[in-house]
């Protein structure tokens, strides 16, 4: 993680200076996703029954089990897109500096943060950047939950914006990297990018139905995945 963020060190820097650089960080982002990606002995294979369009929103929903969850998000998402993660990402060495200047944290045991990283979503939103938020709001602790249940967050920014829903299933990043030491090792990361979820003329009232159906989605693919 440490290295390629090093040898992009003066870049890097430039690029988190300001919101106006945000695309040019995301590149750098993406090179250094697939580096660390390809790397550590892994290979993407995607299947896609829609991809993101350039020059529009999206709120990207994943499951999540893995800290490989943020790259490979990264590599195969090409449009800009700004994380909402948790805050105890920030104190990762040389990693976190960069992450807390380009991504909307959140410190889950605090109501008031919560609520501070929903507005500031809104505002990015209003740039015409897309969200990325993994709805569980953490890796389970249950290593036995296969999909924990969605929170409403991302559901909620997306009806309000008008965007659609990205359902995004990660087959084996829990295999290959989990948070468990000594665990895992080199494969293949299977990502299916499901159809969109158009949420135009919903209302607030319909976030519940468009959450649980999201979470279905995602669910049913980790339980019958739809390639190999």
């Amino acid at each position: 993680m440490i290295v390629p963020i090093v040898i992009m060190l003066p870049f890097l820097i430039v690029f988190t200076s300001s919101e106006k650089f945000y695309p040019q960080f995301f590149i750098c982002a993406r090179i250094w996703a697939k580096v660390i990606i390809f790397g550590m002995g892994f290979n993407i294979k995607v299947e896609a029954e829609e991809f993101p369009e350039r020059d529009k929103s999206y709120m990207l929903v994943a499951n999540h089990a893995s800290m490989l969850d943020i790259m490979l998000m990264l590599s195969v998402i090409k449009q800009p897109f700004v994380f909402i993660g948790k805050k105890e990402l920030g104190r990762i060495p040389v990693f976190g500096f960069f992450y807390r200047r380009t991504c909307i944290l959140v410190d889950r045991s605090n109501q008031r943060s919560g609520m501070e990283a929903f507005t500031e979503a809104q505002r990015r939103l209003q740039q015409k950047n897309s969200v990325c938020i993994f709805p569980e709001g953490g890796v389970p602790d249950d290593q036995s939950v296969i999909l924990d249940q969605f929170k409403d967050g991302a559901f909620r920014l997306a009806i309000e914006h008008q965007i659609p829903i990205v359902p995004i299933t990660f087959h084996d990043n829990k295999k290959r990297f989990s948070y468990s030491t000594f665990t895992g090792g080199p494969g293949k990361l299977r990502v299916k990018i499901h159809h969109f979820i158009d949420t135009k003329k919903l209302e607030l009232t319909c976030r519940k139905d468009l959450k649980e159906r999201t979470h279905k989605i995602i669910l049913e693919e980790l339980k019958n995945p739809s390639f190999t």
